[in-house]
């Protein structure tokens, strides 16, 4: 999509200018290390989109949409020491290569980092972006311990997943989109409306995410394959497969989740479940379901339905990676 890589440049440029030249070198050199491990940078697009929406100056929005990415790319480092996770984005972990504790620091400086791209806003916007921000990163910790806290809980509830999900994961997407907005001076109404499309934005495409981690190819999605099931997180596949399992499917899981290894066994064993339960199929029908919701609120905003398109394109882009 044209308009998107024209975004990603823009977030390209702005990045190359503000790489850390800072000391000590074993501090900032893994901040650069997982900033210039690219990704998509979907969420500082958010931010500009949503800004350009509104018909506000993207340079403006530039400083604080970055402040999203590392703020991103702060959670992504302290996830992935969490789970103990060997790859992201097809490379190695921060802690990996540079080691634990130096991983935990260059976390904490990449979030501290990222309240500073905001000073150069005018007051009033400045607290309003930055109670957005901060609320944000609260429902992010949030999120991230009812997953831990999933991993040991006998009985977790198909609201509970979407709770955790919308935390962990729906709140960035959806604050992107209200912090552009904010930017660009949009009515209070179409702010949160773009907020709640952002928001079911981000369920989907976690939703999809967990579908990915063991339906997807991985050599494309760039993660451990089936993952989620090793570190015994209770998505959504595994939610529908205890709904729609027999007993003795049920019994299975329970067993299987009640140890945590990366024995091939408990893979495939789980993996089968899925499989004969049709939980692939339900989980992409549940994405759908929020892609549409999403809709049903840009469809709310009062501007012309040319502007909109990018929106649905990015929400198909996002929905649909390769698997």
């Amino acid at each position: 999509m044209e308009f998107l890589q024209q975004y990603q440049e823009i977030v390209e440029q702005g990045i190359e200018k503000y790489m850390f030249k800072d000391k000590p070198r074993e501090l900032y050199e893994p901040m650069n290390y997982i900033i210039n491990h690219r990704g998509k940078r979907l969420r500082p697009i958010m931010v500009l989109m949503a800004c350009d929406l509104f018909g506000g100056d993207i340079k403006k929005a530039l400083k604080p949409s970055l402040a999203i990415e590392y703020f991103h790319n702060f959670t992504l480092i302290h996830d992935d020491i969490m789970d103990e996770a060997p790859l992201r984005r097809n490379v190695p972990t921060i802690h990996t290569v540079y080691g634990l504790n130096t991983g935990i620091l260059s976390g904490d400086g990449l979030l501290l980092k990222a309240y500073k791209f905001f000073e150069d806003l005018e007051p009033q916007l400045y607290k309003a972006c930055v109670r957005v921000f901060t609320h944000t990163g609260l429902l992010l910790c949030e999120g991230q311990q009812y997953d831990i806290n999933f991993e040991t809980q006998d009985n977790v509830t198909f609201e509970e997943y979407i709770r955790m999900i919308t935390y962990k994961t729906g709140v960035l997407s959806a604050s992107s989109f209200e912090i552009g907005a904010l930017i660009a001076g949009a009515p209070f109404r179409d702010a949160k409306n773009i907020f709640n499309f952002g928001k079911h934005i981000g369920i989907a495409f976690q939703i999809m995410d967990d579908y990915l981690d063991v339906f997807g190819d991985q050599k494309n999605f760039g993660k451990q394959h089936a993952g989620d099931i090793v570190e015994n997180k209770k998505t959504v596949l595994y939610l529908m497969a205890r709904e729609h399992g027999t007993e003795e499917e049920r019994k299975e899981l329970d067993f299987w989740y009640s140890k945590k290894t990366d024995n091939i066994d408990k893979v495939y064993g789980v993996e089968k479940i899925f499989r004969r339960t049709k939980v692939d199929e339900k989980t992409l029908r549940l994405v759908e379901k929020h892609n549409e919701i999403a809709h049903d609120y840009l469809m709310k905003i009062d501007i012309s339905e040319e502007k909109k398109k990018p929106f649905i394109e990015l929400a198909n882009y996002l929905l649909r990676r390769d698997s």
